[in-house]
């Protein structure tokens, strides 16, 4: 579908539109059919019959275009759970788990269990899947398994083939999507954000965002900041690397991160039996990369060649399961592992009952994609770019670096329908971040700290993982007291993770979307 261009005055007249909305409509549908929108009033119902009576879903439709509001609906699916105290009701808390392409229909449910009592009696929980994801009108290329992987180390030899996936895959979501692409964006979500509070009466909305939610609420206060309330940012991507910037942090933020991983396992060679010097063990390491290039590691059933191993770059985030999964590949290449699973597995978090069903199967990477290329125009269109780039990078960051510069299909995506958003307001904001987070690396969650310059930021020092607020992180007791009173803290704010949490990741206790890790080994991101 051809890219259409929408006049500069668009994010001014969207907030002008969507001002009225608790205020009678002076102008007729036909003259500005979104107060029409923000008019609904949504039908709530049991989320599914295994669900708790208190945990309700609804359907709103939202226009696909927001500079056509007359033209082609979308669904948005939303649930909520309402403040257990009406008295002392502050407003709506809306919550996004990340991604791109991350459902959040099932999160008040799922994080009704982490966040601290005095934040749910304050607030109406509410989940959306955004556009383009679950229940909201799902997005499907039709991608095989294999188009799925993206997951793709630069090799001469291949890179022809690689090429040819990119393209394939982008203009197979344009056949099946392209009258949508466009138009799934972040700041269209954040528009579809803004509706949500209208139609559930509020004048103002407080938000919860983690991973890519936070670059999310981000946009939202640069184009809503009159209507943006207590907003906190966990685990924060960098306005200023959408998105091809934000993989390549990726490989940056690893190099430190494995760094360290030789310097704790030498320090405990007597466990791990690794090296007993950072250079051993970066020797053992890169040996066994080797070694599994030459003729692939079979471990539990899946057969690893070096490349399958340095694409589990963000297990050396967190120290020690780190050490305990090299040391089972250690095992498996000597012909001394276990065909069963390692003891150090944790179980996958089970979905929400029906939540699944109906959803296609290549949703996600159909909407991660839809988003991280359409968001922004960054991308580079000559594949010789992204050759010249993996080389350099894959010198540069040998862990990782190649993956994240290989081409991708946004080389090939149309334009999305408006420009990149621009992060530079004054809106009050918390971000949280953990020191040694592998999605969003330290650097990251700094680069939204200085974007947004009314924030105020805590670190902690030493912690471990992907996702903070509900995982009982000594930056909780900050996050509850600005959710509860409105009040940031007077200046940035650094909190030590307790000794154990510095080796191990807390990831998988929040409901948050996960990259899978090194096939047959406990993926723990």
């Amino acid at each position: 579908m051809r890219s259409r261009r929408i006049a500069p005055v668009l994010a001014a007249s969207a907030v002008a539109a969507l001002i009225p909305a608790l205020t009678p409509a002076t102008a007729s549908a036909a003259e500005n059919p979104l107060p029409q929108h923000l008019k609904q009033r949504p039908a709530w119902h049991r989320c599914n019959s295994e669900a708790p009576a208190s945990f309700q879903c609804a359907t709103l439709k939202v226009p696909l275009d927001y500079s056509r509001p007359g033209g082609k609906k979308i669904d948005l699916a939303i649930s909520r759970i309402k403040a257990s105290s009406p008295t002392e009701r502050h407003g709506v808390l809306l919550l996004n788990p990340g991604g791109p392409g991350g459902q959040g229909l099932d999160m008040p449910q799922s994080l009704s269990a982490e966040l601290p009592k005095s934040v749910q009696r304050k607030y109406d929980l509410i989940g959306f899947d955004p556009r383009g994801v679950g229940r909201s009108s799902p997005l499907s290329c039709g991608l095989t398994a294999e188009e799925e992987n993206w997951q793709r180390p630069y090799k001469a030899a291949s890179f022809a083939k690689d090429v040819k996936w990119a393209r394939t895959v982008a203009e197979k979501c344009d056949a099946k999507q392209g009258d949508k692409l466009p138009h799934i964006t972040t700041r269209n979500t954040a528009r579809d954000m803004d509706v949500i509070r209208a139609v559930l009466g509020e004048k103002k909305i407080s938000y919860l965002g983690y991973s890519y939610g936070t670059y999310l609420g981000a946009v939202y206060t640069q184009m809503f900041p009159r209507r943006s309330d207590r907003i906190v940012l966990d685990s924060a991507v960098d306005p200023a690397r959408i998105w091809r910037g934000m993989m390549q942090v990726w490989s940056e933020g690893s190099e430190p991160a494995f760094t360290r991983w030789t310097e704790w396992t030498a320090q405990r060679n007597a466990t791990y039996k690794l090296g007993n010097t950072p250079d051993k063990v970066r020797k053992t390491f890169w040996a066994l990369v080797a070694r599994a290039n030459r003729k692939p590691i079979e471990l539990n059933g899946a057969s690893l060649n070096g490349d399958d191993i340095r694409a589990g770059r963000a297990m050396f985030f967190s120290v020690r399961e780190a050490a305990e999964e090299i040391v089972e590949l250690k095992k498996a290449a000597d012909g001394k592992g276990s065909s069963s699973t390692p003891d150090t597995v944790r179980p996958e978090r089970p979905a929400p009952p029906a939540f699944g069903a109906g959803v296609p199967s290549d949703n996600y990477s159909a909407s991660f994609w839809a988003v991280a290329c359409s968001d922004t125009r960054a991308w580079p269109r000559d594949p010789e770019q992204y050759r010249r780039d993996a080389i350099r990078d894959k010198a540069k960051y040998p862990l990782y670096g190649d993956f994240a510069s290989q081409i991708k299909p946004c080389a090939f995506w149309k334009n999305g329908s408006e420009p990149a958003t621009t992060i530079d307001n004054k809106v009050g904001v918390l971000t949280l971040q953990n020191e040694w987070d592998s999605q969003t690396p330290l650097s990251s969650g700094l680069g939204m700290h200085r974007a947004m310059k009314g924030s105020r930021m805590v670190t902690v020092a030493g912690g471990v993982g992907h996702g903070i607020y509900g995982s009982k992180s000594c930056a909780d007791k900050t996050a509850t007291a600005y959710l509860t009173t409105g009040k940031l803290p007077a200046k940035d704010v650094t909190c030590q993770a307790p000794a154990p949490a510095r080796e191990r990741s807390s990831a998988g206790k929040l409901p948050l979307p996960m990259p899978p890790g090194i096939p047959g080994l406990p993926g723990r991101f």
